[in-house]
């Protein structure tokens, strides 16, 4: 049990801080109703549960292959997240969005286009295994079981984390007229882009010098 609320307390900490996955929930729960943000929530935990699994059993040939790779991650990351900015901002109305039949094609759509996204950022796992570290995890003493209930309480927590948040959305959302979703399609649609072109920017600057010393 204690590995289980140990994982608890770190999916739910390592998925809160602000950044576009949590824009995209967002903006998806308002645009689109909560279950498409909350699908789309899950699909970031299981992209946390995945790295979150590698640094807890110690795959290390994985890690390594992972962060040796991270500048093609990112760059892949970076272009996904400027396609899907300026998609979010070309979306139709938010009243006809959430008014359309959900299909299941879109919630597949939706959890794996998170997951994808999450998965371009390699130092996730570096994340994990500081925070194992500094709560002390050592679940190698009690073997494989609580490594399971270490990487289940890290997607328990992680799903909790974007429970509330589209479960807050949601509630706003009632509130919000035609036009105002179509600002928040904008705003949330240029930030997300923005987050892309920093992250090129920074696979550029990481690769010029490689590129200029051959």
């Amino acid at each position: 049990m204690e590995h289980l609320l140990k994982g608890l307390a770190i999916g739910f900490a390592l998925a809160a801080p602000v950044g576009p996955i949590n824009l995209l929930c967002l903006r998806r729960s308002l645009a689109e109703g909560r279950r498409v943000g909350f699908v789309s929530g899950l699909g970031a935990a299981a992209a946390d549960t995945t790295y979150g699994a590698l640094a807890a059993i110690g795959v290390t040939a994985v890690t390594g292959f992972l962060l040796g790779h991270s500048v093609w991650l990112h760059l892949f990351g970076g272009v996904f997240l400027v396609v899907l900015g300026v998609g979010t901002m070309r979306a139709p109305s938010p009243r006809r969005a959430a008014a359309a039949p959900l299909r299941v094609g879109r919630l597949r759509e939706a959890f794996f286009s998170t997951y994808v996204l999450t998965l371009t950022n390699p130092m996730v796992i570096v994340a994990f295994t500081g925070a194992f570290a500094a709560l002390g995890v050592n679940w190698q003493t009690g073997g494989r079981f609580d490594a399971f209930e270490l990487i289940v309480g890290v997607f328990i927590g992680s799903s909790l984390w974007w429970l509330t948040l589209t479960l807050l959305a949601g509630t706003f959302r009632h509130h919000l007229d035609d036009g105002r979703l179509r600002w928040i399609n904008r705003i949330a649609g240029a930030v997300m882009a923005g987050f892309g072109v920093w992250q090129l920017s920074l696979v550029a600057i990481t690769w010029l010098p490689m590129v200029f010393s051959h």
